[in-house]
């Protein structure tokens, strides 16, 4: 059953408000101002939240402002029940992050069709996509059927890229979002003397490429480091998603963000660990990424790619893999790289040391 939570000062519009709601298999909780209507949704968690505006205390937009600044409430889809339907009002709501606005007087099916639609809306967000081109298909197709987004794509086109091929490289013109159907690919920036430093490693269910749409330019190169599968999402869809819809902006970026944090502990590590630490970190990363390998399956990758990431020389990586084999964090053989401690391998990367 969804919970909603009503916040209105009027007692017969509370009550007749409730009643409906209820009627139609919703738990109601109700605040008969704006300051018990924050209190109460930050301790119920509810489904949605119903407002009225002009309130004693704290008013709606007030009661609005609060919420969307608490990580815990400011997901909650929020509908304004008001008298006041004037734009200036409107304008005001939704800029403060409103996604409704129900205007008294009203009728049952009125005020029941906004919630259904909204509640329905909001499941999205919560919603988790298989890592595949279907899931990248179920979004893309959720994003126009529940938002109404009429200008996506149906059909993304798919390219294949052999191994070592460039996908692109710095100073191109982006033209589409990159998703990974099959394979793997790195991407790279590259200094004046032709050196390395890997930026990223993208495997199935990874969008790229996103930063440089926003930005106009690619700010790196990307290969495929194996044969390689990737699904294009044209420029015009991704700035739809991005712009179009405040619900599908949140889901889409929170699928694309989750680099934001990985590129940032790079350069954190590059500045201030050690080579030992940074050859760890990689080597985590890597495991990571290419699934859950067993003692048996090696980790896919070059020495000099290796070297790429840590940024470092290649015999410097070389030298550091040695003393892991001898210290039984990792395994060597016939000159593939085996991870067999990742608990010890967590320590040096956290404190250059193994124990």
């Amino acid at each position: 059953m969804k919970k909603i939570v009503l916040i209105e000062d009027n007692p017969d519009v509370r009550e007749n408000t409730a009643e409906i709601l209820e009627l139609a298999d919703f738990e109601v909780l109700t605040a008969a101002n704006g300051k018990e209507g924050v209190e109460l949704a930050c301790a119920e968690f509810p489904d949605l939240i119903i407002c009225d505006i002009m309130m004693p205390e704290l008013d709606g937009y007030g009661v609005l402002h609060i919420l969307s600044k608490k990580q815990s409430t400011m997901n909650i889809p929020f509908i304004f029940l008001t008298a006041k339907a004037e734009k200036s009002d409107v304008r005001k709501g939704m800029n403060l992050g409103a996604d409704d606005y129900v205007t008294k007087p009203f009728d049952d099916t009125e005020l029941l069709d906004a919630v259904e639609a909204r509640l329905h809306k909001s499941e999205m967000l919560k919603q988790e996509y298989e890592k595949s081109l279907n899931g990248l298909d179920n979004f893309m197709n959720d994003a126009q059927a529940i938002h109404n987004l009429k200008e996506l794509t149906k059909e993304r086109r798919v390219r294949s890229y052999k191994k070592k091929k460039d996908i692109f490289l710095e100073g191109d013109m982006p033209q589409s979002l990159y998703y990974v159907n099959l394979g793997k690919v790195k991407t790279y920036k590259t200094n004046d003397d032709g050196k390395e430093l890997i930026t990223g490693l993208y495997v199935i269910g990874d969008f790229f490429g996103f930063e440089s749409l926003l930005e106009g330019e690619f700010g790196e190169s990307a290969t495929a480091l194996e044969d390689t599968e990737l699904a294009l999402v044209p420029k015009n869809d991704f700035l739809t998603l991005i712009y179009g819809n405040r619900e599908v902006s949140k889901k889409f970026i929170e699928i694309l963000c989750n680099k934001v944090s990985e590129k940032e502990k790079q350069l954190l590590d590059l500045a201030y660990s050690t080579v030992r630490q940074r050859t760890a970190t990689a080597l985590l990363n890597i495991y990571s990424k290419y699934g859950s390998l067993g003692n048996n399956i090696p980790l896919l990758i070059s020495r000099e790619d290796l070297a790429n990431m840590v940024g470092t020389a290649t015999e410097t990586v070389i030298r550091v893999l040695s003393d892991f084999k001898d210290e039984k964090l990792i395994d060597i053989q016939s000159g593939k790289i085996y991870v067999i401690n990742t608990d010890r391998l967590e320590i040096v990367a956290e404190k250059n040391f193994a124990i």
